[in-house]
């Protein structure tokens, strides 16, 4: 019979068996070890703590105001030319109004037969809030004075009437952009409506762009058009008869041509 083992032999032995190589103790019973490794993977699963992904929301979008359209309506409110400047003055959809010194309205005689309409204040514009008042307006006072007409003409026959497609200065005087046009036109088409002219001279590329729907002023020039159920006759921007001064050949044969659809419409 044999002697039981004391605590020691059987650590003793233990460890011998580790250093033969021995990992896995072998019992009286089979071990199926892929049925352990298939539980330990379900128990690994049930059990793991990791928390289950969470979607972003996508947070609701904010609606934009539609800038164009509320000109539109408060365009149409306008009863009267006051009520447009006032109409205009309040309007905060345009960026350009928070760098402007002023809103530039208009100027000369609203019983003109003649309505001008340039592009938007410069610099001395925005400063004393009236159009055409530098150098450039300077000349176009002096260009409708040859053929006997001016803005502070007191008779309806003789006068003009001036104003711009944007009531604010565009930093650096750069070109209006094209969502700035969108959002005035509905102003200075009420604009239009209020005055009454008998005819509009479009001042350059934006406002043949704004009125016309089309730009090209040195094709345009010179050849009457039709909108907004007004004659109208596109002429080279004053700022640029001062850069091109041979270009005002042309630009009196616009304005006699312009007196001459006067008489006719008379």
């Amino acid at each position: 019979m044999e002697s039981a083992q004391d605590w020691h032999s059987a650590k003793a032995l233990l460890e011998w068996q580790i250093e033969l190589g021995a990992v896995d103790a072998i019992g009286d019973v089979p071990v199926d070890r892929y049925t352990l490794e298939q539980n330990l993977a379900k128990h690994t699963k049930a059990s793991s703590t990791e928390p289950t992904p969470v979607r972003p929301t996508t947070p609701p979008a904010v609606p934009q105001h539609d800038h164009v359209a509320f000109a539109k309506q408060a365009a149409a409110a306008a009863a009267d030319l006051e009520a447009l400047r006032a109409a205009i003055d309040a309007f905060e959809g345009c960026e350009l109004k928070r760098g402007a010194r002023n809103t530039v309205f208009a100027d000369g005689n609203p019983a003109a037969r003649v309505m001008v309409i340039g592009e938007a204040p410069g610099r001395d514009e925005d400063i004393a809030g009236k159009p055409f008042i530098g150098r450039a307006g300077q000349l176009l006072d002096k260009m409708f004075a040859a053929i006997g007409m001016g803005r502070d003409t007191p008779l309806s026959k003789d006068a003009i009437y001036i104003t711009n497609v944007m009531a604010w200065r565009p930093p650096s005087n750069r070109d209006p952009s094209a969502d700035e046009i969108a959002m005035m036109t509905p102003f200075l088409e009420r604009h239009v409506q209020l005055v009454a002219p008998d005819l509009l001279v479009l001042m350059g590329n934006t406002p043949c762009q704004t009125v016309l729907g089309r730009k090209g002023i040195m094709k345009m020039r010179g050849n009457w058009d039709e909108a907004w159920g007004k004659p109208i006759m596109p002429m080279t921007h004053p700022a640029y008869l001062l850069r091109n001064p041979a270009a005002k050949r042309e630009a009196w044969a616009d304005l006699l041509a312009i007196q001459a659809k006067l008489r006719d419409l008379a």
